[in-house]
């Protein structure tokens, strides 16, 4: 996952600290004025590029080929996507500046005098202090997001997804772990206090996603919060098959009629992708209950294994995935 490897960023005072103390000791193995033309150019360097390296660890939100949307929608749901941007470019000025600082004074160093060219490297140095100080609030919010942000659940957008919806208790989780190896492959996200769900399952050599949503995709969508509808709105880059799970019985605790009406939400926001219904629990109702009530597209029961299979080939029937070959680029 692009964010899962990113680096702790410094604060300001970690990295003056790291810098001088470096400088100090280049200074030590040296003697007069290239003593302190080695100062100032290892702390600058140091500088430099440990800022330069808290940017470029960072993938280019502005590129695709960097940032799936999918990624850029639930990232943006998390931390602020523009202001992270804002401080990653702060903090590159910051790099930048430092550099020009080493060679302002560094020509000084040259041609002086010991004492003066002390006096000039010890100048640099509060200049090079105040630059990375300048970035102290960019360099926190920029560590804050990262800490947000690398203990998203692994999901490949790329792979052909299966979301799994509809109220609790339905059977939503019961179904993912049966056909797929999802058993503890759970995670949290910041914006649901549930865990998301996400299977793997082979059919002709294919690997297909399943992803269960509970806290996101469980209540209509004038129950969600504004950072749970954007997160919402990056599930709909995606799914390419979404299964919505309804129980007849309402032994769920939800009438069927509250059922049904997620579901036509779901339909609505989802339109561009197939939408099926699946009635679950088809062992405990009649089936003139289920023709009558829900005109589900198909009724099967997890508990027994009726027509489970039925269900995810229907899925991957509906999602009609076509490998691109080696040769299509």
């Amino acid at each position: 996952m692009i964010f899962e490897d990113l680096p702790t960023t410094p604060t300001s005072e970690e990295l003056i600290d790291k810098a001088f103390s470096r400088a100090a000791r280049s200074g030590k193995a040296k003697g007069g004025l290239e003593a302190q033309q080695s100062m100032l150019q290892t702390a600058a360097n140091i500088i430099s590029d440990n800022l330069e390296n808290v940017v470029t660890a960072w993938p280019d939100f502005e590129y695709e080929d960097d940032v799936h949307p999918f990624y850029y929608e639930l990232a943006d749901a998390i931390v602020d996507v523009d202001k992270l941007r804002q401080s990653l470019s702060e903090v590159m000025w910051a790099s930048r500046k430092a550099r020009e600082i080493h060679e302002e004074y560094q020509p000084r160093l040259r041609k002086t005098d010991v004492d003066t060219a002390r006096k000039h490297r010890k100048q640099a140095f509060a200049r090079l202090a105040d630059i990375v100080e300048q970035v102290d609030d960019e360099l926190l919010y920029i560590n804050e997001s990262r800490n947000d942000l690398r203990d998203l659940p692994e999901i490949d957008p790329d792979e052909p997804t299966i979301v799994v919806a509809g109220y609790p208790n339905v059977g939503k989780s019961s179904f993912v772990n049966d056909v797929t190896n999802a058993r503890g492959e759970t995670a949290s996200y910041p914006f649901t206090t549930k865990g998301i769900g996400v299977g793997h399952f082979e059919r002709d050599h294919i690997r297909y996603q399943i992803v269960d949503t509970p806290g996101l995709l469980d209540r209509p969508p004038a129950e969600r919060n504004e950072i749970e509808s954007q997160a919402v709105s990056a599930i709909e880059y995606l799914a390419d098959c979404m299964l919505v799970m309804v129980d007849p019985t309402g032994e769920c605790g939800y009438p069927i009629g509250s059922q049904l009406e997620l579901r036509d939400s779901i339909a609505a926001q989802f339109e561009e992708i197939p939408v099926l219904t699946i009635a679950n629990k088809e062992d405990r109702f009649e089936e003139d209950t289920l023709n009558d009530a829900v005109a589900a597209d198909y009724a099967m029961s997890v508990e027994t294994g009726s027509n489970v299979e039925t269900v995810l080939d229907a899925a991957v029937e509906a999602i009609d995935y076509q490998p691109k070959l080696p040769f299509e680029g």
